[in-house]
């Protein structure tokens, strides 16, 4: 037999079959019970949150109703002239102040607002111009008296599609709004606003969550709640994605009829206990939806009480089973937590050794197949990262290739139109050459004998083509040549020199390349004494991702073969030449 098989074999005979026996006798009694008493406590629960949600709501409406009588919000309004933008920015203000005095210190009141058709008061949402929202319209309406709008979808309330993508805190609302008529009492005499100034509409807008967060706290788990009002319409409800929508349920007509109390149905095959109370501020009815098998976690304390006695009897038993139980379980566990500690250390060669056929025996031989499959992955890891950096640096020798033939082409035409084509044969032989040493498949470094080749190639080529204008010169230490070197190093510069260091020079112009060791580094040089570079020219070779591509292409290639210390120095003043200084390791 597996473990499994002999632990359950022996827990099922001393403790599964009396409890299945006692427990099906007691859960028949107990369910009715405690259904019955949960099914008052849920309906207790609803109604205990629709007085706590209505006393809030109170608070609204009476702060609301006091600012009828507001002797600042009077004057404010009765003497506001909307045209003059100084007086109406003080008038948002004062509005601003008087708001917060009256809403500020309530929970869950998200924004306090006073609409007009000409300004919006108060704090600032993205709603355009709320005077053409429904809530507007409903709050002309009612004339006064105080509506409440259940939740909507801010971004078509408002006409906001903007906002449809976007990730808004606010997307779903409800409101209380009605018409402010200010007026108050100035001795014995009641002022009234002019018949000529707009009625503004007060508008306390609350995040849907403030219900969501009521009843998510408070209800049984695994039941279901809704806020509905009058008309059907999702206020609040365990499913976020379909408020707003209508709830069409038929039973929903009977719990509407009846207002306030209990009833059981079955909703999706399941018997359910629905509990309900309509709110007496917003008129919204409070629906919590509770399947009967979810009450049953209640018969936990019975059932714990009925098998105290047995499980004294039979833990006697029990522990003698349990020590030769957990020896079973907590020695390969021990063995296999030892062999992980070292894995995590990166000795990746720890075996366990297995002993038995079980689960157990199977889990250490999975773990240590597994070590070994780690220990290949890291040894295949390393390799493939080596032969991806080996790749990269391919990719970047190749793309050299393009740069310099395209220039060189180019030069070759010219020299065949202006020239009458008598210095073509010799260019092409140069060329042939140039090509045959940038086509070869090995990319890998070359000695400086075959670059230095390769550049008088490329030498004898331009100087044709510009007439004699500069000569070339070198310097270079002797022990270089037993070095190798990367490809193309000295290309991009000294074609950088004739076709722009040159340009407008006629002759004179001089190259320099040299070559030194000093101290196990190797240096090149390629100075020349044209027209020189400013420092932002020198910088915009550099750095400037459109700019000079075969130099930044060659400097990549010397920090990806030897390293980030190595690379290209260019120095330069307006003229008198550049000299560029490039350093490899020995």
């Amino acid at each position: 037999m597996t473990f499994r098989s002999r632990l359950l074999a022996s827990y099922i005979f001393l403790i599964a079959i009396p409890l299945i026996v006692l427990g099906t006798l007691f859960y028949r009694t107990s369910l009715r019970v405690v259904t019955e008493q949960a099914q008052k406590n849920v309906y207790e629960i609803v109604k205990k949150n629709n007085e706590i949600m209505d006393n809030k709501l109170r608070i609204i409406d009476q702060n609301s109703a006091a600012m009828f009588v507001d002797k600042d919000l009077f004057r404010v309004f009765n003497g506001l002239k909307p045209e003059n933008k100084a007086d109406l920015l003080e008038a948002d203000r004062l509005v601003s102040d008087a708001l917060r005095r009256y809403f500020s210190q309530i929970d869950d009141v998200y924004v306090y607002q006073i609409w007009t058709s000409y300004f919006t008061f108060g704090q600032s949402l993205p709603q355009g111009d709320p005077t053409r929202s429904d809530i507007y319209r409903k709050a002309r309406q009612a004339g006064g008296k105080m509506v409440w709008y259940p939740t909507y979808d801010f971004v078509d309330m408002f006409d906001q599609p903007y906002l449809e993508k976007g990730t808004i805190d606010f997307r779903y609302l409800f409101s209380a709004t009605r018409v402010l008529d200010f007026s108050y009492l100035s001795n014995t005499t009641l002022e009234k606003l002019d018949p000529g100034v707009e009625r503004p509409v007060l508008t306390i807008s609350f995040k849907s969550d403030t219900l969501n967060s009521l009843y998510e706290k408070s209800i049984p788990e695994g039941s279901r709640y809704l806020v509905l009002d009058p008309d059907d319409r999702i206020v609040a409800g365990s499913e976020k994605g379909r408020i707003t929508q209508v709830f069409k349920d038929k039973w929903v007509d009977q719990v509407q009829r009846t207002g306030s109390g209990t009833m059981r149905i079955k909703l999706d095959g399941v018997n359910t206990i629905v509990c309900f109370d309509r709110s007496q501020v917003t008129g919204w009815m409070s629906i919590v939806m509770t399947p009967e098998s979810a009450l049953a976690g209640n018969l936990v304390p019975i059932i714990r009480a009925s098998t105290t006695l047995l499980a004294v009897i039979m833990g006697i038993v029990s522990l003698m089973f349990a020590y030769f139980i957990s020896g079973k379980i907590t020695n390969p566990i021990k063995k296999l937590l030892g062999a992980m500690r070292s894995v995590g250390e990166g000795d990746f060669q720890t075996q366990v050794a297995v002993s038995t056929n079980d689960e157990f025996g199977i889990l250490l031989q999975r773990f240590n197949r597994m070590n070994d499959r780690i220990r290949l992955l890291v040894s295949e890891n390393y390799e493939i990262k080596l032969k991806e950096q080996e790749a990269e640096i391919q990719a970047l020798n190749m793309q050299m290739n393009p740069h310099f033939l395209y220039n060189t082409l180019n030069v070759m035409n010219w020299t065949a139109i202006e020239n009458d084509q008598k210095e073509l044969s010799k260019m092409l032989v140069c060329l042939s050459n140039m090509l045959h040493y940038t086509s070869r498949k090995d990319w890998g470094a070359v000695h400086l004998s075959e670059e230095i080749e390769w550049m008088k190639n490329y030498f004898y080529i331009m100087s044709v083509r510009f007439e004699d204008k500069f000569t070339v010169s070198y310097e270079i230490d002797s022990a270089l040549y037993d070095y190798k070197m990367p490809r193309l190093l000295f290309q991009p510069f000294v074609e950088n020199a004739i076709l722009h260091g040159f340009d407008q020079t006629e002759s004179g112009g001089r190259i320099r390349i040299r070559g030194w060791i000093d101290e196990g580094i190797r240096y090149y040089e390629v100075a020349d004494n044209g027209r020189g570079m400013t420092s932002d020219t020198v910088h915009a070779i550099l750095y400037r991702e459109s700019s000079s591509i075969g130099i930044k292409n060659t400097i990549a290639r010397i920090r990806m073969t030897y390293g980030e210390e190595y690379g290209v120095v260019i120095s330069s003043v307006p003229g008198s030449g550049t000299k560029v200084t490039i350093t490899l390791p020995l």
